[in-house]
């Protein structure tokens, strides 16, 4: 076995190019079995095997510099960089993380955790390190999908202006997490097609250097070859921009690989690399169905689960788009994971993928609802951050009707820190005009969904937890539900906490479905009691629960009060681990109610 416990990359470069196809098989049958085991992103690492393998047997980190777009797809990296022991514990609490950490290794030199931020990070720590006088090269590993969000052109328009030490690999698989969408899609696709320009590019010059009279006219000639280019594939526009392009290349040649990115780092000019790879290669199902083996869950009893919020809510919608032909869906380049693949099948011209670009996403809602439709916006929370300003400018001044669809609100589990959905209430709720419903249940989401869609005239949030959507007891609920006043003590809270917080000994409950603003009703409840305790899955800087306690203290409320809430981020951990850290599963409710 090449892939020993102990390999780094001075190993891999000493490999002869046989030795190195072993590895990258050896590397493909870890990351199947370890990763069906602790869960984790499998298609996308098992197609950039050779392409990682190349980088690290050209380039020397931590001198040079590798930034990862999504980092999800660093987990060959991981493994070439010494921390194969820790993939047992891959996305786990203490674990490793599944994505780069500079914390955790010299050789991440970025975190990547959001996707289209690569070429911006690389070309500032390019720049740094021209600045300090430090040799070595940055590189950035850039997905086809996360090409679609907008900020990697922000950075692509910066790059021949401010760096001559950046190296950008163009991983293109044809997919972010669904099929990627739009016209860089399209582009890269023409572009593909366009292989004919390299080979005979190559002959020509093959015959023209076997002679004198050959070289000479190499010289006359090559300023024409950017017509040739054009005539071919209608021009590139990578070196439009002031990059040096090579490519496509098979990104399963490893030794083709190696090559190109040799020509790369002796290039003292920006460059692109375009790198065709197969997303899931080497696993049969993984690369016929790319999406579903895009993240795996880690082997668990496989008995039948219950529905899960995302595709509760998507087939909620669906059944308000059979009654409403106004309702539009929109997602950016998630289709399946937040439920909306039934809409899309049904209703196919109202429905939008737009790719890797929320903020896009939220005007494109914003200009749908200026002509009178209802679009709905499904998004993970971690994701809806990029959005503050197009909620605020686009959706707020001039009250838009919109809805978001916020799924994964609260801890997201495994995938650490960058994707909890810890932030965005505190977000919202400083949106002038937003409503925010926060559901617990299959009956409470249906309702809640129903209330933002036709109980409000701006921006309508629905937010609500990944995981199991168990059907819930048939109550008759208002904006929220009170069990009744018994005793001095009143748990309130709402989303997921609200599972745990019945009939706990010596308590009433408050449950808020209807969370911001501050219901009003809620509040001369809650100033009845002589003690409060407030449990949220959510920040407590900015959060509801502070919001209620300057409306009860605004009420004359005197009693105590005490607010159960994450303060910092949350690092990976299953999110039961998360809840009961956090103290806000029952054990926790009721703990924290004891000690007081």
């Amino acid at each position: 076995m090449i892939l020993s416990d102990n390999i780094d990359p001075d190993i891999v470069k000493q490999l002869s190019l046989e030795e190195k196809k072993q590895l990258c098989e050896e590397i493909r049958a870890f990351l199947i079995d370890s990763v069906s085991r602790t869960g984790g992103h499998l298609a996308s690492n098992l197609g950039t095997v050779e392409l990682t393998v190349a980088l690290h047997s050209v380039f020397s980190t931590p001198e040079d510099k590798i930034v990862f777009d999504v980092g999800h797809q660093s987990y060959t990296h991981k493994l070439l960089t010494g921390r194969k022991e820790g993939f047992s514990g891959l996305r786990s609490k203490g674990g490793i993380s599944g994505f780069p950490r500079s914390s955790e290794s010299e050789h991440d030199a970025f975190i990547g955790g959001h996707s289209s931020i690569s070429i911006s990070a690389a070309l500032g720590i390019a720049k740094a390190m021209e600045l300090e006088g430090k040799k070595g090269n940055v590189i950035a590993v850039i997905g086809d999908g996360a090409l679609t969000g907008g900020q990697a052109y922000e950075g692509l328009n910066n790059v021949s202006k401010l760096s001559n030490n950046l190296i950008i690999i163009l991983n293109d698989n044809e997919m972010s997490i669904s099929r990627s969408k739009g016209s860089v899609a399209d582009y890269l696709t023409r572009m593909r097609s366009s292989r004919s320009y390299y080979d005979k590019k190559a002959a020509v010059k093959d015959f023209l250097s076997h002679s004198e009279l050959g070289k000479e006219i190499s010289k006359s000639i090559s300023g024409t070859k950017d017509l040739v280019k054009f005539a071919i594939y209608q021009s590139n526009i990578f070196e439009s921009l002031g990059l040096k392009y090579y490519g496509p290349v098979n990104g399963h040649d490893i030794g083709k690989l190696i090559e190109i990115l040799e020509i790369a780092k002796l290039t003292n000019e920006p460059c692109i690399v375009h790198v065709k790879t197969k997303k899931g290669k080497g696993y049969k199902p993984a690369e016929l169905n790319s999406g579903e083996y895009h993240g795996v869950s880690a082997k668990k009893n496989p008995a039948r689960k219950a529905a899960t919020f995302s595709e509760t809510a998507g087939t909620a919608l669906l059944e308000f788009a059979e009654n409403d032909e106004k309702i539009c869906a929109v997602t950016a380049a998630m289709k399946y994971a937040t439920g909306l693949e039934h809409i899309a099948k049904e209703y196919p011209e109202r429905f939008f993928d737009v790719g890797i670009a929320e903020q896009h996403a939220l005007t494109f809602c914003c200009g749908l609802a200026a002509e009178g439709m209802l679009p709905v916006f499904a998004v993970y929370s971690t994701f809806l951050q990029r959005c503050f300003d197009q909620l605020i400018h686009d959706a707020s001044i001039e009250k838009k009707h919109i809805v978001l669809m916020i799924d994964r609100a609260g801890f997201a589990g495994e995938d650490g820190e960058t994707h909890q959905g810890l932030f965005d209430v505190p977000m919202l709720t400083a949106v002038p005009g937003t409503a925010i419903y926060s559901p617990f249940d299959r009956n409470t989401l249906k309702l809640c969904m129903e209330k933002a869609l036709y109980g409000e005239d701006g921006v309508a949030a629905v937010r609500y937890p990944k995981g199991a959507c168990q059907a819930g007891i048939r109550r008759r609920y208002r904006d929220f539900y009170h069990s009744g006043k018994t005793c001095g003590k009143l748990i309130i809270t709402y989303g997921r906490p609200a599972q745990y917080a019945h009939d706990i000994p010596g308590t009433d409950s408050l449950l808020l479905l209807k969370i911001f603003p501050i219901n009003s009703e809620a509040v001369d409840i809650a100033t009845g009691y002589g003690e409060v305790y407030f449990f949220e899955e959510g920040m407590k800087n900015g959060g509801i629960a502070e919001k209620f306690l300057c409306a009860l203290y605004e009420r004359g409320f005197s009693g105590k009060y005490h607010i159960t809430a994450p303060e910092n981020t949350v690092g990976a951990a299953d999110i039961e681990t998360q809840l009961a850290d956090a103290g806000l599963d029952r054990a926790g409710m009721e703990k924290r109610i004891s000690d007081e």
